[in-house]
């Protein structure tokens, strides 16, 4: 099956092979304390941080931001939601669940979030512990300018988490350029490796913040403050899937020796948008769309259900459909990271064509 959803994508040959290699026992191996050291370094590389350390762990992208979300929050922190999608809007359910109060700074879904509009709104109020902000998000393909977002939310001593798990490594991004506490990332998406962890990049304000709470972090498994020594301490609050981190590295490395890496996601995109449109089909979003997915309106008269269906059985090509509102309107197709290639792309729409 040719995976042409918005994560997880296709993988490399090199990152299956990596993860088929014998392994260490991670919680008792120095040399995998300096395996895993140098990879969270390459991470930093990779997107620029200058004030950030990396840290990989385990779990789906989803970890990250409620790990983000559990560390920082205390009972009665009020945080700023950034909504101009379903997982925008999602950041409140886990600002809830560890005591805090979300408001809504909810925009038109079919568009970015525009930096004026947030600028006047904390002008009014800006009372905020911290704010969340998502880089695509992904059920409409939408990509919010996040680092300058990032800069105005710092202009009024906001703290940000960021979810990026669907940009990065396809989107430009550099957190030097930014004002972002905690930034999220996932493996299964631009990057390209199997679903199952998290990159997660934090920032000394962060930890910072973390440290001064008045109340102890109301988790373990998402409490960051648990993993942020671990090289000094040589311990892990729970045992890494080495695995998995080892298939992530050849990622990384696939993804730093190819200069032509964001050129040729926004190449792919406008490419493929251009095709959809020829194909007489209608883009989900009016503007701000990520080159890491497309999203197309379902044409009338026809089923979600049934086109992705088809696709798979007649054609081997897996996409995705909607959820949440969006369930039966939309048809998604990710050509991020393996999935950015035309070839791969021109299979899909042409078989997509053949049933439209």
């Amino acid at each position: 099956m040719k995976l042409m959803t918005p994560g997880p994508t296709q993988v490399r040959a090199n990152v299956l092979e990596a993860r088929s290699r014998s392994f260490c026992n991670p919680d008792l191996d120095p040399a995998f304390y300096d395996f895993y050291k140098e990879t969270c370094d390459l991470l930093e590389k990779a997107l620029r941080a200058t004030d950030h350390k990396a840290f990989i762990l385990g779990g789906e992208g989803i970890l990250g931001l409620e790990a983000a979300c559990a560390s920082l929050t205390e009972p009665g922190d009020r945080v700023l939601v950034i909504d101009n999608g379903i997982f925008g809007k999602g950041f409140a359910d886990f600002v809830e669940i560890y005591g805090g109060e979300p408001v809504l700074f909810s925009t038109d879904p079919l568009q970015a979030v525009k930096p004026e509009e947030l600028r006047s709104f904390l002008e009014k109020d800006a009372d905020f512990k911290y704010a969340t902000m998502v880089h695509c998000d992904t059920p409409s393909g939408v990509c919010n300018d996040i680092e300058t977002l990032s800069r105005i939310c710092g202009e009024f001593g906001i703290m940000v988490v960021a979810d990026s798990v669907s940009a990065m490594f396809g989107e430009r991004l550099d957190l030097g350029n930014a004002d972002i506490d905690i930034l999220c990332g996932g493996s299964q998406k631009a990057l390209s490796a199997p679903p199952g962890l998290t990159m997660i990049w934090v920032s000394t304000r962060a930890f910072a913040a973390m440290k001064n709470r008045k109340t102890p972090i109301r988790s373990f498994y998402a409490n960051l403050l648990a993993i942020k020594d671990y090289y000094k301490n040589q311990w892990f609050p729970y045992t890494m899937p080495v695995s998995d981190i080892m298939g992530l590295r050849v990622a990384l490395d696939n993804f730093l020796s190819d200069p032509e890496v964001y050129d040729r996601h926004e190449r792919v995109a406008n490419a493929t948008r251009k095709a959809v449109k020829e194909m007489g089909l209608e883009l989900y979003l009016n503007s701000g769309m990520s080159n890491t997915v497309t999203v197309i309106k379902v044409p009338e008269n026809k089923s979600a259900d049934d086109i992705i269906r088809k696709l798979r059985q007649k054609y081997g090509i897996q996409i995705a459909g909607g959820f949440d509102y969006l369930k039966g309107k939309v048809l998604r197709i990710g050509h991020m990271g393996e999935n950015c290639r035309m070839e791969d792309v021109n299979e899909t729409l042409e078989a997509l064509k053949n049933l439209i």
